[in-house]
């Protein structure tokens, strides 16, 4: 990792990237002590958007609830539903038909290759690449028109109920979604050519961006960014909750813990996630997809539970405290943007400001999720 450069004070100034700025991805302000192009020190600043949504949580029914979901990392909304829609379950001891669990693992893992597809875009269009970013959008434009027929939405979800789903699947979206896995692999060779083995890209990230396992566990960094530093460690697996067990899929790991080290990993996470979404479409059994008998208030027990997903970022956790009413005592989300972000602080000191706005890119930040 390279070394703070050794300053004297008066020689500093400040720069301010954001709070609006093409390189933050959202209303996130970076302040930056800066000696010459060298960053002497950084200060991540978030608070610009804060909309309170687990105070909103105490004063709305469960049900009333879930669409919030949706508004806080808007590129893997499927993800922050399933994690609500299991925590609201396991405390009311709600069982979920076995359908249902396919078809959400399904929708999942559509939004993560739609949300994977918008940071590539939009990463590569930051160091200087345009071109990818029509690809990416077309190919998340088939994955937005899959969803939208079966959901009604195509970027903010609120498709999970509580024991189920809005609606079931129909053959088209079968045909269709078969139809785009063999589309998504021919485009995942093209992105290698394109991308992956470019050699501007390769020198704009190998080796920048330096993050270890230490710093990636003592600010809790999970989902690509550790397992881009080498720590094989993802939910899904390490946790597993509704029929992942059921899938034959691999956890992507790269131990170099650099800015190519995490492009990798999500690249890779795509062919995962096509894996796991053909397998579920082979198995996907018949029957229902909403459970016969389910309260019809969502009162949970009093207690304290806990559920998490691993999304297309990382770890969410949720903790509900619940006093047996019909509103959320307490919720407290745990959101991996907030922990990945900030280690971004320590880990630019001495870099380049060109080398650590690509840094920051490759930490796929969505600002709404953490400034909750």
């Amino acid at each position: 990792m390279t070394e703070p450069i050794t300053l004297q004070q008066d020689e500093t100034f400040v720069l301010n990237v954001g709070p609006q700025h093409p390189a933050t991805h959202g209303v996130l302000r970076v302040k930056m002590t800066m000696d010459g192009e060298y960053i002497y020190n950084a200060e991540t600043v978030l608070g610009y958007i804060h909309r309170m949504h687990e105070k909103m949580a105490e004063n709305r029914t469960y049900p009333q609830y879930m669409p919030n979901m949706g508004r806080l990392d808007y590129l893997s909304a499927m993800s922050f539903n399933h994690g609500y829609a299991l925590v609201v379950e396991r405390a009311c001891n709600i069982e979920v038909p076995e359908r249902a669990e396919y078809i959400r693992v399904i929708t999942v893992e559509l939004n993560r290759i739609a949300s994977h597809l918008v940071w590539l875009g939009a990463y590569v269009l930051d160091l200087g690449g345009f071109t990818p970013l029509m690809y990416c959008f077309d190919d998340r434009e088939q994955i937005l028109d899959l969803l939208e027929a079966v959901t009604g939405s195509r970027l903010t979800y609120c498709y999970f109920r509580f024991g189920g789903l809005y609606n079931d699947i129909d053959d088209d979206f079968i045909t269709g979604t078969r139809a785009f896995i063999k589309r998504m692999r021919k485009e995942l060779k093209m992105y290698a050519k394109l991308v992956t083995g470019n050699i501007i890209l390769m020198k704009r990230l190998k080796g920048h961006g330096p993050v270890d396992q230490n710093m990636c566990q003592r600010y809790g960094a999970t989902g690509p960014v550790a397992r881009g530093s080498g720590i094989n460690y993802d939910v899904r697996r390490n946790e597993p909750y509704s029929v992942y067990p059921e899938f034959d899929f691999e956890v992507p790991v790269y131990g170099e813990g650099d800015s190519y080290a995490r492009y990798l990993v999500r690249m890779e996470e795509m062919e995962q996630s096509l894996r796991i979404i053909e397998q579920a479409l082979d198995k996907l059994p018949d029957g229902p997809v909403n459970p016969k008998k389910k309260p019809k208030l969502i009162k949970p027990p009093p207690g304290d539970y806990y559920a998490a997903v691993e999304t297309a970022r990382g770890n969410f956790g949720i903790r509900m405290v619940s006093d047996g009413g019909k509103n959320a005592y307490r919720l407290k989300l745990r959101s991996p943007t907030y922990s990945n972000m900030h280690l971004f602080d320590e880990a630019c000191r001495g870099m380049l400001i060109a080398d650590a706005l690509a840094f920051m890119g490759s930490l796929d930040l969505v600002i709404p999720e953490m400034d909750r």
